[in-house]
Order: C-alpha cells, then structure tokens, then sequence
C-alpha cells in the first residue's frame, strides 16, 4: 500500500524569546492508503496542533508533510487552497452544515464547487446517501433531523469527492452515545467499502476503538501505538490502560 501522508521532524512552536511553548517536537508520522487512523493524546498533548498542520489550517515551524507525495509546508496559499478542496474531507465536531441547504444539497455541495455535471453529482450524492443511511432524509433541512444524522451527512459531504484523506476533528463530541455508534460504524464502513482513508482525533477511547491503529500523543511527541487485531473490546481496554498511564480520559464504556 502506498503512504497517502508522511510527516517528517514536524514542530511547531508558539511563542518568542523567554515565552516559548512547544507544541510538536519533531513528530515523524507514516499514514497508509485505506487505514483508519486514531490521534489520542491529554490535553495539550500536540494532537489538535497535529491536526491543524495536516489539514492545513496552520503551519508548521519546521519540517514537512507530504499528502500524496506533495510537501503542503510549502504551497503557496491559492495552491493550498485548491488542495484541500480536492484532497481533503473534513468531519468536524460541530457538523457545519449550511442550515439554508437540504441535507442533499449539503452533500452535493463539494461536487456543485467542482462544476460536476448534474448527473453525475445527482447519482454520487444517491450513492453515499445509501451507504450511509440517510437516502431518506436528502430533502430534509439540518433543523430537521437528529445530531447523529447530521454528522452522518457532514461525513457524505468529506467523502463525496474522493479525497486523499479525510480529517475527523472529535467527530463523536457532540453526540449521544447510540448516534455515536452509528456514525463510528459508518465510518468504518466508508474505510472498508469505499477504501477511504481515515485521520480521526479523539480524547474517547470508545471512539478510537474503532479504529485500525491508534498513535498517542505526549508533550508534542509521538510516544506510542497500538493495532486493532479484530478482537475491539480488548483494543478499548488496551487504549485507556495507555490513556491512564498517559493521564488521559479513561472515562468512556463500552
């Protein structure tokens, strides 16, 4: 399988003379096509910086990240632009679906910006729905429908064009814990289905479960990792044994 991200010696640092703070400290991450990947780390562990530098919202002090054998550290901004509309899909904790737009028009919206032909995006759009579960509620409004449905189409809205990579910033914070499970397996079928490749941070050990290897973050560095071995209920216990060891939240059942 080919590397869709690499990042190497990745630190980013806040601050200047004698108010200095380290957020990365030469991180060195390998994410390969079709994997489905947890970023687990304390508080102020690095994780969300990590993810900010990879979905390119932010920039790295130093190092690179490769995205399809493309160094974005050093895009300028209208060619960063264009890649994270067509390379990334982004999953956010707060959904940000457009409330003016049905939940169709919500999911075609990557694919209308792209000048897709209206055939073509109506059939896509028909497609993800059904894997998804929410073929049913494509006339819908947001305010219409429930947390976990919304989260499912923000996840039909990622995944639509295709990208590269698809970036879940605590996709489950907003949810109950049945709309959860829902979204969790669904992203889990897109990963398998669909091959998509999958960068989810998380502080929910529930959530992580779900994943195919999960990496843990502390004070900027890389420190552990871990594998699924098909067996997720022993995967959950042995991701909050290294969250309590690490001083994270062990809170979360299963």
């Amino acid at each position: 399988m080919k590397n869709i991200l690499v990042a190497k010696d990745l630190k980013k640092v806040y601050g200047d003379k004698g108010n200095i703070y380290t957020a990365l400290n030469g991180v060195d991450l390998e994410i390969k096509e079709g994997e489905f990947i947890g970023i687990m780390g304390p508080s102020g562990s690095g994780k969300t910086t990590l993810l900010n530098i990879i979905s390119t919202i932010d920039k790295a002090t130093s190092g690179s990240v490769f995205i399809d054998k493309e160094d974005i550290t050093k895009m300028k901004d209208k060619s960063l632009a264009r890649f994270r509309r067509e390379s990334l899909g982004f999953i956010f904790q707060d959904f940000n679906l457009l409330d003016t737009l049905t939940i169709k028009e919500n999911i075609a919206l990557p694919l209308a910006l792209a000048k897709v032909n209206n055939k073509k995006l109506q059939k896509k759009v028909k497609d993800i729905a059904t894997l998804l579960g929410i073929d049913d509620l494509l006339n819908k409004y947001p305010y219409e429908v429930s947390g976990g449905q919304k989260q499912r189409t923000a996840a039909a809205r990622a995944i639509i064009t295709r990208p590269s990579l698809v970036l879940a910033d605590e996709p489950t914070g907003a949810l109950d814990s049945k709309s959860s499970k829902e979204l969790l397996e669904a992203l889990g079928e897109l990963n398998k289905n669909e091959n998509a490749t999958i960068m989810m941070v998380t502080h929910d050990a529930f959530a992580a479960s779900y994943c195919k290897r999960v990496l843990f973050i502390k004070d900027g560095l890389i420190c552990n990792e871990i594998h699924n071995s098909s067996n997720r209920k022993a995967f959950f216990q042995d991701i909050l044994e290294i969250m309590s060891s690490l001083g994270g939240d062990s809170s979360a059942v299963i």
